[in-house]
């Protein structure tokens, strides 16, 4: 009989080798498990216009078929418009990469002409501004990748919708304590619907008016650069900075500093009116998560599930969140992912 405090290291550490173990399958089966949660989180926003059109008297079957035609339709014309510009950005993107080192290294023969002197060959070898041209392209291709699977994934999408409208009666029977076990499960599913509908409308709001504004500067694959900023929105505080990168650096090599200052006055516009004024409103304040949990849930999740997962990340990472917040015995982790407390909430509380 081990004591106390020998069993609770061991519970810990064995806790912690199940951890692993289960990371490393995930990361084993990233193949398998991608699609299944790309079906989860277009299901979660699937069901709360489905349930409009059962109130509105259509059968589920019929619902269903609507809000997958609305699905797919979406879907292709994303992939007609952001593919056609894609194909031609990568055939594009060794001579943009060739220019930007040029441009990287009349900088540095600039700051050195003004007595700030930089070592031009190191930093050149060091330094790759044409690096985040290629994430762009490598997000997008990975999710293009994964919709190869896209009749997997909608028929999965499909049995998910079917069973949505049964799941809360088999999880009431399933459990001892249905009343308190349901409670918490239609506070997470709730939560979890309002902030996947919200965030993608908000997202789909964000990358349309990054399009027009590129288009109107006159900038290449606006379309492009819309698709990735729909996508890349799904990463609150960082995933902004990361979508107007490319299209910034493209403004500078089309058309000077002028244009890819305008490019960025543009983001910074759309993101602060969007992540600061819309959002909020309709999503509030409850579901944050901190700066460092989102840039950890980002490389975390990137590295388990490839570019998918770097945009799923906060997704994923909310819905952990709110299954821990639903229970008491761990709400305090919840609390610990979550946004800074001001010292007043803390003292109220």
């Amino acid at each position: 009989m081990l004591p106390d405090g020998s069993q609770t290291v061991a519970r810990t550490l064995l806790i912690l080798a199940a951890l692993v173990v289960v990371i490393a399958g995930m990361r084993a089966s990233q193949a398998m498990l991608v699609p299944f949660l790309l079906s989860l989180f277009i299901a979660v926003i699937s069901v709360p216009p489905m349930y409009w059109l059962q109130r509105r008297g259509l059968p589920t079957a019929a619902a269903i078929t609507i809000v997958l035609v609305g699905i797919v339709g979406i879907t292709l014309l994303f992939l007609v418009l952001a593919g056609t510009s894609l194909d031609d950005f990568y055939r594009a993107l060794p001579g943009y990469q060739v220019r930007l080192q040029g441009e990287l290294g009349g900088l540095i023969g600039w700051l050195n002409a003004h007595g700030i002197d930089l070592p031009r060959e190191t930093l050149l070898s060091i330094i790759d501004p044409g690096a985040a041209l290629q994430l762009a392209t490598g997000v997008l291709a990975g999710v293009g990748n994964v919709m190869t699977n896209a009749l997997l994934i909608m028929l999965t999408v499909i049995f998910m919708l079917f069973e949505a409208s049964s799941f809360p009666h088999k999880i009431s029977r399933a459990v001892d304590d249905p009343a308190k076990t349901f409670t918490h499960f239609a506070a997470f599913t709730e939560n979890l619907k309002r902030y996947a509908v919200i965030k993608t409308l908000v997202s789909l709001a964000t990358g349309a008016l990054i399009a027009i504004w590129l288009a109107i500067l006159g900038v290449d694959y606006p379309l492009l650069w819309g698709a990735l900023a729909f996508l890349l929105n799904y990463i609150p505080n960082i995933g902004s900075i990361i979508a107007a990168v490319p299209a910034v650096l493209l403004a500078l090599l089309q058309f000077g500093w002028d244009s890819a200052a305008l490019v960025a006055v543009g983001y910074v516009a759309v993101n602060l009116v969007m992540g600061n004024v819309v959002e909020p409103r309709y999503m509030g304040r409850g579901l944050g998560l901190s700066t460092l949990v989102v840039f950890l849930s980002l490389v975390f999740w990137g590295w388990v599930l490839g570019p998918v997962g770097m945009i799923l990340s906060v997704p994923l990472t909310m819905t952990a969140k709110l299954a821990l917040d639903a229970n008491e015995e761990t709400r305090w982790i919840a609390i610990l992912l979550g946004p800074d407390v001001e010292p007043a909430e803390t003292e109220s509380v």
